[in-house]
């Protein structure tokens, strides 16, 4: 599922729920595009997003290291860097094994 597939989803699901029926593709897109920025901004800080009953995103270091170059075996130093970490939640393990 791509953004576009994402943000219909979202749009869909909102429609069924008598309360947010007249929420628009566009007004639905404001809101990903804001959830997924507050999810960045949150990282880019290095806090913690946990979204109870999904899954949680953390910021990790990953320290130097000596690699190698595939093509000429030589060795090579890979900087250090930060990465972002997903942990799934337990609701989301469960509902991904039941289907």
């Amino acid at each position: 599922m791509n953004k576009t597939e994402l943000v219909k989803n979202v749009q869909t699901i909102a429609v069924q729920d008598e309360k947010y029926a007249k929420i628009s593709l566009k007004d639905t897109t404001i809101f990903v595009d804001a959830v997924f920025k507050a999810v960045k901004d949150a990282l880019v800080k290095g806090e913690k997003v946990a979204i109870t009953g999904f899954g949680s995103f953390d910021v990790a270091e990953r320290p130097a290291r000596i690699g190698r170059n595939p093509a000429t075996g030589e060795e090579i130093e890979i900087a250090a860097t930060k990465t972002v970490k997903f942990k799934a939640g337990s609701a989301l393990k469960d509902a991904v094994k039941g289907a």
